[in-house]
């Protein structure tokens, strides 16, 4: 009878599966993250605390993933996606209603917005289906793909929630760029965007247009509308070049900062690290796209260079839409900073992205079946 391994092997097995680079930057990004949520919370040990436990289950789920073969992956696509369309349809007749919006999904034990789903779910059914088409792929695949992506697109965009409605399209841009969509179709795609852009004007919520029009004028709601934004670039702009100092930060003690654990955790960053603490962050995200977009580029497969590379521009994406909010050079939309705020939905949709780079990174051979 032979005997089974011993526990270090299994662990060391497991663990193989890791990304070193990528796996340190992100720890880099959560440890400042822990530091920042804390002093944004005023000092919340409980609050802390769920952080932990919010950064203990997603890292769990990205050791999960990245160890699952990339060509598994790829068969969990379209069930996937089915089944996030579903529940997007599903929330849209009987979802939970909050603050006007239709986003949730109450499931007995507590609500989640399946919108988070469908990050995952959209670009595994599209590299699924390049995969699949690959060597034989024509203008009705892109076609199809574009679908693909305009339904999701169009049940978030109905909760309504345009923020994240605008990174699924990204998203979905993203990965149909890198499989070989032609620049003379992009170009078209942006002239007509560019020319309904007063049909989409038209459409907006109020809510949705007052947030437009106060990112070019917020002085003239500074109580109300242009509050967020005035506040937070206060307070990135009060911590200079070297920032106040962790725990210093007067704007977001004092109660000025709205979500200062979420949305607004880059203002409370700001002022207490400033423009150095600032330029360190920032060089954690790019160093985090750099590693996705180098394992895209020596993936074995259609399939994993899509993944890797869309998960990298998608994290991208997050963090520059939240840093520019944040800033006051794009309009409000709720869309957190990824790895920095506090919250596990989005957290764990996060370090599932990246358990699929890891697990792109360190399965070298791909069934293309």
């Amino acid at each position: 009878m032979m005997r089974s391994h011993p526990v270090s092997h299994r662990l060391l097995h497991v663990l193989r599966h890791l990304d070193g680079w990528l796996l340190a930057f992100m720890i880099a990004l959560l440890l400042l993250s822990a530091a920042t949520v804390y002093s944004a919370s005023g000092q919340n040990l409980p609050r802390l605390t769920g952080h932990f436990i919010n950064i203990f289950i997603a890292l769990s789920v990205l050791v999960v993933v990245a160890n699952v073969p990339p060509h598994i992956l790829a068969r969990l696509g379209p069930p996937l996606y089915a089944a996030a369309l579903v529940l997007l349809v599903v929330v849209a007749v009987a979802g939970e209603v909050r603050n006007g919006s239709r986003r949730w999904l109450n499931v007995g034990v507590g609500a989640f917005q399946p919108s988070e789903i469908m990050k995952v779910a959209l670009p595994l059914m599209l590299a699924w289906w390049f995969q699949r088409r690959e060597g034989l792929l024509r203008g009705r695949d892109y076609a199809l793909a574009a679908l693909l992506v305009l339904l999701p697109f169009l049940l978030i965009l109905r909760q309504p929630d345009l923020g994240t409605a605008l990174l699924i399209g990204a998203s979905g841009f993203y990965l149909l760029f890198f499989a070989g969509l032609s620049w003379r179709v992009i170009g078209l795609l942006l002239v007509l965007g560019a020319a309904s852009l007063p049909m989409v004007w038209h459409f907006m919520h109020d809510y949705q247009r007052q947030r437009i029009l106060t990112l070019l004028n917020p002085e003239a709601d500074p109580l109300g509308a242009g509050y967020h934004i005035i506040q937070s670039t206060i307070a990135i702009g009060s911590g200079g070049v070297f920032g106040k100092g962790w725990l210093h930060g007067s704007q977001a003690h004092l109660g000025f900062i709205p979500e200062s654990t979420t949305d607004f955790v880059f203002a409370v960053f700001g002022e207490e690290f400033g423009l150095l603490g600032a330029g360190v962050l920032l060089a954690l995200y790019l160093a985090i796209v750099a590693r996705g977009l180098y394992i895209a580029a020596y993936a074995p497969s259609l399939f994993s260079r899509l993944m890797a590379a869309t998960v990298s521009l998608n994290f991208f994406t997050y963090a520059f839409v939240n840093m520019g909010m944040v800033s006051g050079i794009l309009p409000v939309v709720g869309v957190p900073l990824p790895l920095m705020s506090y919250g596990g939905t989005a957290m764990i949709t996060l370090m599932t992205g990246f358990g699929i780079i890891m697990s792109v990174a360190t399965h070298k051979s791909l069934n293309k079946t």
